[in-house]
């Protein structure tokens, strides 16, 4: 079975969705959408086979179409993605799933109720690295989780339509939710708006989650250096990953610091590292390949049946949950708001 897909949005992440599901054996790319013509052009020129178009009509009837991935601005995906379950259309679409809350959630009902599949397009979730990561935090390894540090910073892209939360706190968020296989009940956050008004080009923001768990996110547009750097500390061992190393992305950490009593307090440096464990650094092996592809091979095999539920429509939710929380403390000037549960 050849999956038929459409994808609607040729701007920067577009083509790289286009050539995925189009060099896959399980899918052929029947239609591209997207309202610039110059895009449509550059998509003919390199894509002959593809049918391109300004609108999404000729797409939504089209019977040869099974599929529909929607790769266009946040504020567009829940018309965009709606229109396509409504058609019976099984739906991928780029994160976050939609603006609010309320479209987050209508979209899956709507996905419910056709019995379509819905799934957004946290792509670290398909990451190796974070992949072997999650299953060390999952299964204990690092005993009780008491923080996670997460930084995701580069200079631009800048966004006028969702702010540095919404954009680059997501994949965050969404890899936080995953991991500790939970929701963050409490999140307080500020930011600051420099380039566009009312849009924060940084957010600062910290979720407490389910037994005591913090998570601490900084992510902005708007700093000299691409970092994305996540750190784990548990009771019993440490995680980072850096995926801007390429080689070794993943290091696990057998150190951490011994608690003690009020009277054994050190006040020498001596007797303060006395308290310090150190142990062996483990650099596990990570398989390479391209989490994009991975992502779209998860997507087709959904259409086909695979019960993974790894960033579906219902998990893409919760971000969005998230993402309206921070929002909501940094209007309050950082005041801690509890996280609503949209299931």
């Amino acid at each position: 079975m050849t999956i038929g897909i459409a994808v609607v949005g040729a701007g920067r992440w577009g083509p790289h969705l286009i050539r995925n599901f189009n060099d896959h054996l399980s899918s052929d790319v029947r239609w591209v959408v997207d309202t610039d013509a110059r895009r449509r052009k550059a998509v003919g020129e390199r894509f002959p086979k593809i049918r391109v178009t300004a609108e999404m009509d000729p797409v939504l009837s089209d019977p040869r179409v099974d599929a529909v991935v929607v790769a266009t601005p946040t504020s567009t995906h829940a018309e965009i993605a709606g229109a396509a379950l409504e058609a019976s259309k099984h739906v991928m679409v780029e994160k976050p799933l939609a603006r609010s809350l309320k479209d987050a959630i209508r979209l899956c009902k709507l996905a419910d109720e056709r019995d379509r599949v819905l799934l957004v397009g946290h792509v670290f979730l398909f990451n190796p690295a974070y992949a072997e990561a999650r299953e060390r935090v999952a299964s204990g390894y690092l005993g009780r989780i008491k923080y996670i540090s997460m930084t995701r910073t580069n200079l631009g892209p800048v966004r006028r339509d969702v702010n540095a939360a919404w954009d680059l706190a997501s994949h965050d968020i969404a890899i936080a939710n995953h991991w500790l296989n939970s929701m963050p009940q409490v999140v307080s956050a500020c930011g600051g708006s420099w380039l566009n008004e009312g849009v924060e080009d940084v957010v600062f923001a910290t979720l407490s989650y389910p037994g005591g768990t913090l998570v601490h996110i900084e992510a902005s547009w708007l700093n000299p250096r691409k970092r994305r750097l996540v750190s784990v500390v548990g009771e019993e061992r440490m995680l980072t990953v850096d995926d801007m190393d390429v080689n070794e992305p993943l290091r696990i950490y057998n150190k951490g610091v011994a608690p003690v009593g009020e009277d054994e307090i050190a006040d020498t440096l001596a007797g303060f590292r006395s308290q310090i464990r150190e142990g062996e650094v483990v650099i596990p092996h990570v398989t390479s390949g391209e989490p994009l592809r991975a992502e779209c091979e998860a997507f087709l095999a959904r259409i086909q049946g695979a019960p993974d539920r790894v960033s579906d429509g219902w998990s893409g939710t919760d971000v969005v949950a998230v993402l309206e929380a921070i929002d909501r403390s940094m209007s309050m000037r950082g005041t801690a708001v509890d996280v609503e549960n949209p299931r």
